[in-house]
């Protein structure tokens, strides 16, 4: 892992700016544990100061240094993306190297249920949520709810990777040595379908992070908790655009901006790189 990252971040332009801009990104979500304010407390500085050195990002109309604000911001937004990605890797994963081993009546109930979660449409089904648990809808519970949704598409690539991956001479080797199925797909099957499940991870995380910012400022999601997208419904609500505040609004959309190209440019990267056809290519092949 560690030699892959070395020589992408030697050879690949785009994956060199990546990883700069996120570890920057890691290293500015992480200054919300020496924060000298409480993120649920208003009025702790003066209203409206633009910034300054005093206050890098200025303050908001309700009382709050949008520097230490937006650290807690990008942590809760980071860590959202990352638990959202994780629990639906572990549900594609069961599914996708399941289904593609057994094959059979098996597969086709799983991929039947698997078609039905892609055509479902997610945004409106989160609004319904939403409305559903209202006042008890946390960060934590609309994770679960999206990763309970966004799973499906990646199960069918890691299908059709185990599909290739179970006629191949090694795993023959292990049926005729005894192996039960569960010990092929974990033993065998899941360590060549790991760089897909990273790389779809981090198109998950782009995709959960960008729904919670669409929720939040529309105020369908905890407006308690400081995220990019609850940042951004705060500043809306107070009309921070008209009132001239415009420092508030743009903090929240300048460091997203840069978060998601971060994270897209890593995702084409790393497409790229596990892409034996790209590889080929690269090589003049």
């Amino acid at each position: 892992m560690i030699s892959t990252i070395k020589n992408l971040y030697e050879h690949d332009r785009r994956f060199r700016f990546a990883f700069i801009v996120i570890i920057g990104i890691i290293i500015f979500s992480s200054l919300s544990f020496f924060s000298p304010y409480d993120p649920d407390s208003s009025y702790d500085v003066p209203s409206d100061q633009s910034p300054s050195i005093k206050y890098f990002f200025g303050t908001s109309s309700r009382g709050q240094d949008i520097f230490w604000k937006m650290t807690f911001a990008i942590r809760n937004s980071l860590l959202f993306g990352i638990s959202t990605a994780l629990l639906s890797r572990i549900i594609s994963i069961l599914v996708g190297l399941t289904a593609g081993y057994k094959g059979g009546i098996g597969d086709r109930i799983l991929m039947s249920i698997n078609d039905s979660f892609i055509v479902i449409p997610i945004l409106p089904l989160l609004i319904l949520f939403n409305f559903i648990f209202q006042e008890k809808m946390s960060l934590f519970l609309l994770s679960l709810i999206m990763a309970c949704l966004g799973w499906a598409w990646d199960a069918r690539l890691i299908r059709s990777q185990v599909l290739s991956l179970k006629e191949r001479e090694f795993t023959r080797t292990a049926v005729y040595s005894g192996m039960k199925s569960l010990p092929i797909t974990l033993k065998e099957h899941l360590p060549f379908v790991m760089p897909i499940v990273f790389a779809t991870m981090i198109n998950n995380m782009l995709w959960s992070m960008g729904l919670e910012v669409s929720l939040a400022v529309l105020g369908l999601s905890d407006i308690n908790t400081p995220t990019i997208g609850t940042t951004i419904y705060w500043a809306n609500q107070h009309q921070a655009l008209v009132a001239g505040v415009w420092w508030w609004i743009a903090a929240p959309i300048a460091i997203s901006t840069l978060l998601f190209i971060g994270l897209y440019l890593l995702f084409a990267s790393l497409n790229q790189y596990i892409d034996p056809r790209t590889r080929l290519l690269r090589m003049g092949g």
